[in-house]
């Protein structure tokens, strides 16, 4: 199977095209070792009885491509009156009406309408155009059927699984705050005022109120003295410091006393202590005499 250089360039530039903006509902696949090997997909459209399946569809060029149209077969199976049991397609367009200026993608999108709009006059299947005719009803519960078990995956393709973004959900970061480095020296700093590590020193610590600190009295200096004024503290402290207790007075008992006694005056004071002294003696023993 082989095709004019031409032709094939021609498809790998629709493939490409395709693969990047496909029409709604449609994937074209090639293979990587022969770009002739092409696999298109149509999804099941909304509101027909092929809604949620997915169907392949086989393509095969000739040497005749593009003036002949290629021969197009349904891999999938499906209950259509268009499509044979063998998969062959009934369409005007890949015959009669062909175009050398038709392509894959023009050939699939034929295909998705004729999912939508079957034609029973001109059908491969005369089980299906008969029941087309006759009872829809019954036509629809068939291909429905026949859509679940053949043409509906557990798992939507890979071909349709759009290639954006996740959901936020799995692509947002959580915020979080950026934790400060700190340096060996602010660790030091910051050590004597950490939580102990054992239990006991936690709850302690953690059950002990946090107060304020306050300053010592004894290690505040006001600001707004004046240098007079603490020039007058340091003396009074100074004279308070170098002031000294009187010494111990001397017992009058062990100290004689040196009184100044006038020369003329000495002997007559002495004479006259004497004679009151023998007088009071006198008047003592007369008093106990009485008694």
């Amino acid at each position: 199977m082989s095709v004019a250089p031409a032709a094939m360039r021609r498809l790998m530039r629709e493939l490409s095209e395709l693969q990047t903006s496909p029409p709604e509902g449609i994937r074209v696949v090639a293979s990587e070792d022969n770009m002739l090997d092409v696999t298109g997909i149509i999804e099941g459209p909304e509101g027909t009885p092929y809604a949620g399946g997915y169907f392949r569809v086989k393509f095969h060029f000739t040497e005749e491509f593009p003036a002949a149209p290629p021969k197009c077969r349904f891999l999938t199976k499906i209950f259509h009156p268009n499509v044979s049991s063998a998969g062959e397609i009934c369409v005007n367009t890949l015959k009669k009406d062909w175009k050398s200026s038709y392509g894959i993608g023009h050939i699939l999108v034929t295909v998705k309408c004729l999912l939508i709009y079957p034609n029973p006059e001109s059908a491969l299947d005369e089980e299906a155009g008969k029941l087309l005719l006759e009872n829809y009803d019954s036509y629809c519960e068939r291909a429905k059927l026949i859509t679940s078990v053949h043409a509906t995956p557990r798992m939507k393709p890979t071909e349709f699984v759009t290639s954006s973004s996740p959901p936020e959900a799995s692509t947002s970061k959580p915020q979080t705050t950026k934790a400060a480095s700190v340096t060996p020296a602010l660790a030091t700093a910051i050590a004597p005022f950490s939580v102990p590590s054992t239990p006991a020193m936690q709850k302690i610590a953690t059950s002990t109120p946090a107060m304020p600190l306050q300053s010592s009295p004894s290690n505040v200096f006001a600001t707004s003295t004046s240098a007079s004024s603490i020039s007058s503290e340091k003396t009074t402290t100074t004279k308070e410091r170098l002031t000294s207790p009187a010494p111990l007075g001397t017992a009058d008992s062990n100290v004689a006393v040196a009184v100044n006694i006038p020369v003329g005056a000495g002997p007559a004071k002495a004479v006259k202590r004497s004679a009151a002294g023998v007088a009071g003696a006198e008047k003592r023993k007369k008093a106990l005499k009485r008694l």
